[in-house]
């Protein structure tokens, strides 16, 4: 994993940017280097922004599970099934739900 870019995406952030791929990257970074406080802030963030950018769910549900926390996961993969389903994204929704399943 790239310093510069968990740097690039931090300052991005820090600057004010609510895009949901700048969010979602850092997120993502946090998760892969097991800063999984961080990495939910992140999402958490990305949530507050853009309810329905739909992937944010889907690896958030996964850390949470993998970091046993089933029910917080759960909160979060029941958000992503109901923005899958606003957005038509049936594709999500079916790994949101297999998921939900297993928690």
């Amino acid at each position: 994993m790239s310093d510069k870019r968990l740097a690039f995406l931090e300052q991005t952030v820090a600057a004010g940017s609510t895009d949901p791929l700048a969010l979602y990257g850092l997120a993502q970074e946090y998760r892969g280097r097991g800063r999984f406080d961080d990495a939910l802030a992140a999402f958490e963030k990305l949530r507050a922004a853009h309810a329905d950018y739909v992937p944010q769910y889907l690896m958030a549900g996964q850390m949470l599970h993998e970091a046993g926390k089933n029910e917080l996961a759960a909160t979060w993969l029941d958000a992503g099934i109901a923005a899958a389903q606003r957005t038509g994204n049936t594709h999500a929704l079916s790994e949101l739900t297999s998921l939900r399943n297993a928690v």
